[in-house]
């Protein structure tokens, strides 16, 4: 990702996560239960998260845009949520339907959430990021992890 725009790799993240999802609804429509796709899809997407609102929301919030920020950090807290009820139903040992039901509500938000935030919010982040957050951004986005006891601003109601 070196020489690759930042609103490129976090569209290209986006659609990572989707797939994941989508692969796990896949199998189980072919009566597999396989839990791996679906947690490393939701991984991704706290991480996801946790890089737009370390990195991302922050500058583009004092650029300006604070209520398109405002909205994208509450429907992170949305899309927390369902991924905490999900891993709860996978806990639980849930039926396929439920998880069917919850994986396509999941996936009713991030097309959501994406189609507004694409246009509106990730141009942003190639014209507007100073250039220490930029690179920061970057960096996070190639190697970095989400700590381990974060949670997004806007999962507890």
């Amino acid at each position: 990702m070196p020489d690759e725009a930042l609103s490129v790799a976090l569209e290209r993240e986006h659609r990572e996560i989707d797939s994941g999802i989508a692969s796990f609804v896949e199998m189980l429509d072919e009566g597999s239960v396989q839990h791996e796709p679906l947690l490393l899809a939701m991984d991704a997407l706290r991480r996801h998260i946790y890089a737009e609102e370390t990195f991302l929301f922050p500058p583009i919030r004092k650029a300006g845009l604070v209520m398109p920020v405002f909205v994208m950090m509450r429907e992170h807290g949305q899309l927390w949520r369902t991924m905490d009820v999900l891993a709860g139903q996978l806990a639980d040992g849930a039926d396929t339907a439920q998880l069917r039901l919850t994986c396509s509500q999941l996936l009713g938000q991030l097309d959501q959430h994406n189609a507004k935030e694409e246009p509106v919010i990730y141009p942003h982040a190639d014209t507007d990021l100073p250039a220490p957050v930029n690179s920061e951004l970057a960096k996070f986005l190639e190697t970095g992890q989400t700590p381990a006891s974060w949670v997004c601003q806007q999962a507890v109601q």
